[in-house]
């Protein structure tokens, strides 16, 4: 009598489902080349609202001051009166920072992206460290802040933002008083939570919506050789990218 084979054959693994590739003529023939993210923004089919006075005008100082509007202001605008609380939040989170600097908010972004696993926000956040920080500092807070050369301030407020994103369950007063110890205040520690709260909101919903960077943006190093557009990114809050 025959006997059974031991190979029994495998079942392929499913593979996973992504969004359909949009073709445009004007593509290029890579097919990760990121211009076909400039068209469809996220997987959402919600067409644009009429933006107020005020968003219609700060998107024109985006583009102006950048050369485009970041592709995550477009994904709000089918809703003005979210776009402009998006907005404003986020600018209250950089401009009234009590001692965190521009790249430290930058820096807490990046990180906890790269926690998320959120493609938007690291490319957009990771290139923001790039221009404020240099190449090596942005490439670090992608791929593992805990190899960079960081003061010891630096290194508590990172490791409470990835703390608070993986294992916000287990913060307890002994984190928040490694910060104070590092030099923070209170209204330093509420200042980096929020940083923090705000940017895992913001993976959650680019992940949820399949939410693409610019082009632009997603090209590494394109804006660091035009002295004028780094300038402005790292200068005017108004224009720079969420």
């Amino acid at each position: 009598m025959p006997q059974p084979t031991k190979n029994a054959a495998k079942k392929r693994p499913v593979p996973t489902r992504r969004s359909p590739v949009i073709k445009t003529p004007k593509a290029s023939s890579s097919p990760h080349s990121g211009a076909e993210d400039d068209i469809k923004i996220t997987a959402l089919k919600l067409p644009r609202g009429e933006l107020s006075p005020e968003m219609d005008a700060y998107f024109k100082k985006c583009d102006e001051k950048l050369g485009f509007v970041p592709n995550v202001l477009k994904a709000f605008a089918f809703d003005d009166a979210k776009l402009q609380a998006f907005v404003d939040y986020r600018q209250e989170l950089v401009q009234n920072a009590a001692s965190l600097s521009k790249l430290e908010i930058e820096m807490i972004a990046t990180v906890v992206s790269s926690q998320n696993r959120c493609f938007y926000c690291i490319t957009a956040h990771g290139n923001a460290v790039r221009q404020l920080g240099g190449p090596v500092l942005g490439e670090m807070m992608v791929m593992n802040y805990r190899a960079a050369r960081l003061d010891k301030r630096q290194r508590a407020m990172l490791d409470f933002a990835v703390k608070l994103t993986t294992q916000p369950w287990e913060v307890e007063e002994e984190d928040r008083a490694r910060l104070r110890r590092a030099g923070f205040n209170d209204r330093d520690i509420w200042d980096i939570a929020s940083v923090a709260a705000f940017y895992n909101m913001t993976n959650r919903l680019a992940s949820a919506t399949d939410m693409r960077p610019n082009s632009v943006v997603s090209r590494a190093g394109a804006l660091e050789h035009d002295p004028e557009k780094l300038q402005t990114l790292r200068t005017d809050d108004a224009a720079r990218q969420c």
